[in-house]
Formats: C-alpha cells, structure tokens, sequence
C-alpha cells in the first residue's frame, strides 16, 4: 500500500502501464542524476518496478528513506519536468 503522500508520479494510482513505465523512466533518470550512486537503490527499485508495480511501495520507501536534501531535489526536478503545458 502507497501513502496518500506518496501517490506522485508512478505511485498515482489508475494510470496505466506504459504511463507507469515513462513515469518510473523519469524519475530514475532524475534520481540518478541529482543524487548519484545515493539514489541507486531507488533507481534499482524503479526499475524493477517498470515490470511489477508491486515493487512501487518499496520504491517510494527508497527515495523517502533518502536525505533531505536529496529527496528535495528529486522532488523539485521532477515536479519541473513533469509540470502540465499551460493551454494556449
């Protein structure tokens, strides 16, 4: 079971799988950039996660048990590159 705080991006329940594959892509791509070999572990969790999404509550237990300010960068990374385009 996934936290109400925690269904964010892949963790969002009802979105299908190959939404949850280029969510779970993203996030590791932004985990392994901003905190390196720290964030390896959630990275492998997201991974595993792409093919079974019963592994997403032990990913969200990974970027959570990661530091502060790592979690903040993540967080804020993510949230920019997956902000909606405003309507033109």
């Amino acid at each position: 079971m996934i936290d109400a705080a925690d269904r964010w991006g892949p963790f969002s329940p009802g979105i299908d799988a190959p939404e949850r594959v280029a969510r779970c892509r993203c996030l590791e791509a932004v985990i392994h950039l901003t905190t390196g070999p720290r964030g390896q572990e959630a990275v492998r969790l997201l991974r595993q996660a792409e093919r079974d999404p019963a592994v997403l509550p032990a990913a969200a237990r990974a970027i959570n048990a990661m530091q502060t300010p790592d979690k903040r960068h993540v967080w804020a990374s993510y949230a920019v590159l997956t902000k909606p385009y405003p309507a033109t």
